[in-house]
């Protein structure tokens, strides 16, 4: 790194530092999710990307937008599956859709899409809990992928010889499982060096990365994501408090380990939580305690014992949870927020956590200049005063405005001054 950039970088790095500790840099740290707006500046579309396996286009479009926006922090090329397109179409997934997927009609530039359905279903509750392997080798991994659909077939007893064995693997299906399973391998091996170089390159410019090891679902999220489905796990919070709790606390074991498990690595870098279903309306207040709160927080000492910022993104509407946010160490975490009153969250969380997002990402995709400048200098003028504040989109960028892109990063840039 030229020592310009290097000046550059510790500028940039020391400016979101400060905003996290609760001081006042000299301005307001602008970090926004960039997302896909970098591809759809540069021209380019997301399906595009997926299948650029060289990874040129990703690079590309990522230089272009931190030379033309100067953020304070490093964008990822490995946004939405970039490079990804021809292996994931091995994997044959059904529980995700992307841009350019044959068959799927999709957008050629969507955000891959989850598809949720339950995995675990009612009658296999006491086989989940007293045999996770056979469970998920048989029933489980199947029904994500068509491509590992013959695990199904693995019924091992203790008296299975080789012979039995080499039936069930030499069988046609399960040896096309195993050599792309090597092929997939094999691709992903020459894709991480690529993705590797690409962010040091990013990172010589002067752009930090502050991402770190350690990320994790919150146990009720991993339990609705991908067990249940959203609708299931809503009932069985009446119908099986007992089965999520149970499932909450071998989680929980598991996932404090884990993330301690990184101490030492990655020291004072940002460990991303995403916040899927803590949401006002989808609990209530008492029910968020115990099935979320209690256990989201007990992640978050976990990431800053192991020398770490929490950042903890959280989803939807966050009104009614802030309360429950501000029971953390002071200055030690970061919160992001898509929809909350933003002037409440200041007061509540000013002095305890930095705070970041509320503005309006759609703004940027249907706005004018003179809207974005003045939702901006809104929101400034709420959550800067005395530190603690990182401007970000509520919820990262796409097919926004090059004109209301430039407005944003213009004022916060000029207004954002302490």
């Amino acid at each position: 790194m030229t020592p310009e950039n290097q000046k550059r970088h510790d500028e940039k790095l020391q400016r979101i530092n400060d905003a996290v500790a609760l001081k006042e840099p000299d301005r307001v740290p602008m970090t926004p999710a960039a997302s896909l707006y970098p591809i759809i500046h540069s021209g380019y579309t997301v399906a595009e990307l997926v299948y650029d396996t060289s990874l040129e286009k990703a690079r590309a479009a990522v230089i272009k937008y931190l030379t033309d926006f100067d953020p304070d922090v490093g964008a990822d090329v490995s946004m939405s599956g970039t490079g990804e397109g021809p292996i994931l179409e091995k994997m044959k997934s059904k529980t995700m859709l992307y841009a350019g997927m044959p068959g799927a009609n999709l957008d050629e530039n969507s955000l891959q899409q989850f598809i949720e359905f339950p995995l675990l279903l009612d009658d296999e509750f006491e086989e989940f809990f007293t045999d996770r392997t056979r469970w998920a080798i048989r029933k489980s991994i199947p029904r994500t992928s068509e491509l590992l659909e013959p695990l199904a077939r693995l019924n091992f007893t203790y008296n299975t010889g080789a012979s039995m064995l080499a039936m069930v693997f030499s069988d046609p299906k399960f040896k096309e499982m195993i050599e792309t399973l090597w092929e997939i391998n094999e691709f992903y091996a020459e894709l991480r060096p690529k993705q590797a170089a690409i962010r040091q390159e990013i990172l010589e410019m002067g752009f930090p990365n502050i991402r770190g090891a350690g990320g994790s679902l919150v146990p009720f999220d991993a339990y609705s994501d991908f067990l249940r489905g959203t609708i299931l796990s809503m009932e069985d919070m009446f119908e099986r408090p007992q089965d999520i709790e149970r499932f909450i606390n071998e989680s929980m074991e598991e996932t404090e380990a884990r993330i301690l498990a990184t101490k030492g690595i990655d020291e004072g870098k940002h460990v991303f939580v995403a916040l899927h279903k803590g949401m006002d309306g989808f609990m209530s207040h008492e029910l968020y305690r115990k099935y979320y709160w209690n256990h989201l927080q007990r992640i978050i000492l976990a990431i800053i014992e192991s020398g770490k910022i929490p950042y903890i993104y959280t989803e939807g509407k966050y009104d009614t949870r802030i309360d429950c946010l501000t029971e953390v160490p002071v200055g030690k975490v970061f919160y992001h927020f898509e929809d909350v009153d933003m002037a409440v969250a200041k007061q509540k969380l000013g002095g305890i956590a930095c705070i970041s997002g509320g503005f309006p990402a759609a703004l940027l995709d249907w706005g004018t200049p003179e809207k974005v400048r003045d939702e901006v200098k809104r929101l400034l003028d709420v959550c800067a005063p005395g530190g603690g504040f990182i401007f970000e989109t509520s919820c990262g960028m796409g097919k926004c405005k090059k004109e209301n892109v430039e407005a944003m990063f213009e004022t916060v840039r000029e207004y954002g001054v302490y």
